[in-house]
């Protein structure tokens, strides 16, 4: 729930496009899990693969789908679970992350709901830091883990986070600070070791409640956050306060109307960029490509720095 201090300026600042719809869905056995909608292409019935000797475990198999061909993992293995039983007889959802299309295996698809980014928990702290779920909700009564498709990918397909040297060589980082939220430790690990480098200090934090908690603590003892921080650069969509609620939280306060804000999503689209103008943040690129990472970097040191 949201925290009282600062709950009722979220709400009369509320950020449209904080909508999600999540495809529910089982793998061995009742629980049901969730994927945000937005990152799926499509779900079909189980197709034949062709198995590659040597493939990693997690991999059943490639398939051609729609002109594209592409691996298949298991989820339930995936994530700690049993192997698929019967995968024939079971269903592939097609996802689009971090700009490669993958496809996994599901027993049963539920169906598709609708619910909001602030209905949505992080995991209890009990879960652990190697849990496969990102996030929790209640669905009729009936507890939904939504989980982090960037970990399971990271198994098997580990995204590059080496900065070309061109760019790390003309970036002068000095004594930089930069605030990363993302509600995948996956994803903050990436940015982190994109960061360093550069040669730039990162604190990172799990979820925009966290941000907020974090700025409001430096904004009471007095720190000037803007010189602080180099640039917040924070996920879209995260539990309980999305980043389209976190710029606008920024946004509303006066303290830290400098404060240079990135939003960084494996969701691409008009959407975003449009929703960038509408919440006040100042860029946004899709995820994940270390060199984007570094020349938005390049950019807002070289307009933070003075001429001549």
């Amino acid at each position: 729930m949201q925290n009282a201090r600062w709950g009722s300026s979220l709400e009369s600042n509320q950020a449209a496009g904080t909508r999600l719809e999540l495809l529910l869905f089982e793998l061995e056995g009742r629980q049901l899990y969730g994927i945000n909608v937005f990152k799926v292409q499509e779900v079909i019935p189980f197709r034949q693969m062709t198995r590659l000797a040597g493939a990693h475990p997690l991999v059943s198999g490639i398939a051609n789908l729609r002109g594209v061909t592409m691996p298949i993992m298991d989820l339930s293995r995936a994530i700690g679970g049993p192997a698929m039983k019967d995968p024939e007889s079971g269903y592939i959802i097609i996802t689009e992350y971090n700009r490669s299309v993958h496809g996994f295996l599901i027993r049963r698809m539920e169906r598709i709901v609708n619910t909001q980014w602030d209905q949505v928990q992080s995991p209890p702290r009990a879960t652990g830091p190697g849990a496969y779920v990102t996030a929790i909700t209640t669905i009729d009564d009936r507890i939904v883990e939504v989980l982090d498709v960037e970990k399971v990918l990271d198994q098997v397909v580990h995204a590059s986070t080496e900065v070309s040297p061109d760019l790390t060589a003309r970036i002068n980082a000095g004594d930089r600070h930069v605030l990363v939220v993302d509600d995948s430790t996956v994803a903050r690990n990436q940015i982190r070791r994109a960061m360093e480098q550069l040669g730039i200090r990162c604190t990172l934090v799990p979820d925009g409640r966290h941000a907020i908690d974090l700025l409001e603590k430096m904004i009471a003892e007095g720190t000037d956050v803007s010189g602080h921080f180099t640039m917040v650069v924070s996920d879209i969509e995260m539990p309980e306060v999305d980043g389209y609620q976190l710029t606008t939280w920024i946004r509303s306060r006066p303290q830290l109307a400098d404060l240079y804000v990135l939003l960084h999503s494996s969701i691409s689209g008009v959407f975003n960029v449009d929703m960038v103008k509408r919440t006040g943040a100042n860029k946004f690129i899709q995820k994940y490509h270390p060199d984007d990472l570094a020349l938005a970097v390049q950019e807002r040191i070289a307009a933070d720095s003075p001429v001549g």
